[in-house]
């Protein structure tokens, strides 16, 4: 682990005697809740972001048994139109790592490995970013003890998720999740209710299951376990699976884990493209749309006032089929996984 020095520990890290002020600190979910009112007061860029998303524009395209939403949001033209190709990576500073945050940033230490920072640039009304004190790649397989206890400890309120380094991660040279209010995600809803039409159940084992999603535009698994190892070993299963169809050491996924009533519910979305081709368009069609795991949770973010007007069902449902796993290579996946 990279350790902090004491100057910036003592500048950086805020404690929970700091955060009483704000909010009720009894559990780790509620002292992100604090941890963002006190930043809200302290920074003033951060509360300006916030503040605009009472302004955002939405607009829903209604299926069968589930919607999509469309946000215009303008705060994240950054992170959409991130350039994550080697060279441009190399020619910027990180802005994950500790050195690089903005002076009036601060953040909660977790489990001496991460901060759980606000993010200045929401989607949520309570957007957290939680990057590694290490500046190590965007690779979740280390990581997924971590993942698991954490979105138990935040599943108050919030789901986190994880967007893979080709997968709509904006920092894939720097290792982190992020959080946000679970119920602000179609999916959430949708996995909840476990609606037959969309969801079957692929595998019925001892403390665990499996389901898969139908009729769904996106190919989701969806693997449900009261029991952490478990839940781990799936995950993980799930991911060599993937591999099988990858050139990289990580499969293209997103995955985004919702815990309550003392289960995860763990979503994990692959992918076989970064962004689909209305993105590079260089005529008036261009959608500036790089889908990540709120997108494919049912939240598509456009940044730019054009793009959420154009975006249509048709557009919509294009966009989701480049993006993830084509029908014939997901069931081949499942075959693998059910030991077909």
């Amino acid at each position: 682990m990279q350790e902090l020095k004491r100057t910036e520990r003592n500048s950086l890290i805020i404690t929970t005697e700091e955060l009483n002020p704000f909010g009720n600190t009894e559990t780790l979910a509620d002292s992100a809740k604090a941890l963002l009112a006190q930043q809200k007061q302290t920074w003033k860029f951060l509360r300006t972001n916030y503040e605009s998303l009472y302004s955002v524009e939405v607009k829903s395209f209604d299926f069968p048994n589930f919607e999509i939403k469309v946000q215009f949001n303008p705060g994240r033209i950054k992170s959409s139109t991130a350039k994550v190709d080697t060279a441009s990576i190399k020619a910027r500073k990180c802005f994950l790592c500790v050195e690089n945050l903005p002076k009036e940033q601060r953040g909660i230490l977790y489990s001496d490995k991460y901060l759980i920072l606000a993010n200045p640039y929401p989607i949520f009304k309570n957007h957290f970013t939680i990057p590694s004190l290490i500046h190590e790649p965007q690779f979740i397989e280390p990581h997924l003890d971590d993942f698991l206890n954490l979105s138990k400890q935040l599943g108050k309120y919030f789901t986190v998720f994880y967007n893979g380094p080709k997968a709509g991660a904006s920092a894939p040279d720097h290792f982190h999740f992020q959080a946000g209010e679970k119920d602000f995600i179609p999916l959430y809803k949708d996995i909840s209710e476990l609606k037959t039409e969309n969801f079957r159940k692929i595998i019925d084992g001892k403390n665990f299951a499996v389901y898969k999603t139908q009729n769904y535009l996106r190919n989701i698994l969806l693997i449900e376990s009261a029991e952490e190892k478990i839940a781990k070993e799936i995950i993980s299963k799930t991911i060599s699976t993937l591999r099988e169809f990858s050139e990289d050491d990580e499969p293209m996924l997103n995955i985004l884990a919702f815990y309550e009533a003392d289960e995860w519910k763990v979503a994990v979305i692959p992918r076989q493209k970064h962004r689909p081709d209305y993105y590079f368009r260089e005529d008036d069609s261009q959608i500036l749309f790089s889908p990540a795991a709120v997108d494919l949770g049912g939240v598509c973010i456009t940044p730019r006032k054009e793009d959420f007007h154009k975006m249509t069902k048709d557009i919509l449902i294009d966009s989701f089929k480049q993006v993830t796993f084509p029908d014939e290579k997901f069931e081949k996946v499942i075959e693998i996984l059910t030991g077909l």
